[in-house]
């Protein structure tokens, strides 16, 4: 199976047992919204961090402050996935070697997730998306 293959299956798998569970909240429908309707959470004057809540997973929605969907990670039960949202999607990195400089920014963070944004020379943004675990412990935000 192909990395890509295996990539869709596990969106497929991660997404339909989210679903199955109980009807979404209102706000859940705004995500990919340059200003969705629910509270800015974001820890850095930089950014927007907007999260969402559907059927037992988390979303946050990373914006710059003109209102550009930059990511969207979605996180439940330790499982992370970066959605296709965004014009910095493919610049999310959820595994958790990675090295932070002096350009690093905690985004946003809470008892499941953390993210931080590194400018990058080619004018691109790079984001990590850590769960939070007893090797990598988050503070702030909502469930901080």
């Amino acid at each position: 199976m192909t990395l890509r293959g295996g990539l869709c299956c596990a969106l497929i798998a991660f997404t339909g047992s989210a679903f199955a569970q109980t009807a979404a909240p209102a706000q859940a429908s705004a995500l990919g919204q340059a200003w969705p309707n629910v509270a800015d959470q974001s820890q850095s004057p930089n950014w927007h961090a907007y999260v969402f809540f559907l059927n037992g997973v988390e979303y946050v929605q990373i914006n710059d402050t003109n209102g550009t969907v930059h990511a969207a990670i979605g996180t439940t039960g330790g499982a992370t996935i970066v959605l296709p949202v965004g014009v910095d999607s493919q610049n999310v990195n959820t595994s958790s070697s990675s090295t932070s400089t002096s350009t690093t920014t905690t985004v946003y963070s809470d008892s499941q997730i953390q993210i931080t944004a590194t400018p990058q020379s080619n004018g691109t943004t790079q984001f990590m998306a850590a769960g939070c675990s007893a090797s990598a412990q988050c503070s702030g935000g909502r469930g901080g």
